[in-house]
């Protein structure tokens, strides 16, 4: 199998939570402590590839990570959200979910969060309007 997140599923060694559709697990290249991955069991590329039960299975999960975090890190908020594609940079053509813990800061201006993704200068953003 060449998707690393499968062999993760089937491995189950590195796995904190899980239910019948999805697993989470401890990002390997971490933006923050306790940064996690959340990811469907089916191998389906991006999050527009989910049925309704897995993003349902998903998003229970991002409950229980989130829980988990706030006990062991606590943090001071969270960015969550998926890459779909590699033009946004997706990396593991496996779906997947980061939840990022935030930490007052961890940035000089975390104003915008995700916003700050996309360069301002990028030709469809046009600051006339």
């Amino acid at each position: 199998m060449d998707c690393i997140f499968c062999r993760i599923i089937l491995d189950k060694k590195d796995i904190l939570f899980e239910n019948d559709l999805a697993v989470a697990f401890y990002d390997a290249f971490p933006v923050s402590q306790g940064h996690t991955l959340i990811i469907p069991k089916r191998h389906i590329e991006t999050y527009f590839d989910l049925n309704s039960d897995e993003i349902k299975a998903i998003f229970d999960l991002s409950n229980k990570v989130k829980n988990h975090l706030d006990d062991l890190y606590h943090p001071d908020g969270y960015n969550i959200g998926f890459n779909a594609g590699v033009a946004a940079g997706q990396s593991v053509m496996h779906c997947h979910m980061h939840v990022i813990p935030r930490y007052k800061g961890d940035q000089e201006n975390p104003r915008g969060g995700l916003r700050k993704v996309v360069k301002i200068n990028h030709p469809y953003h046009n600051t006339n309007k």
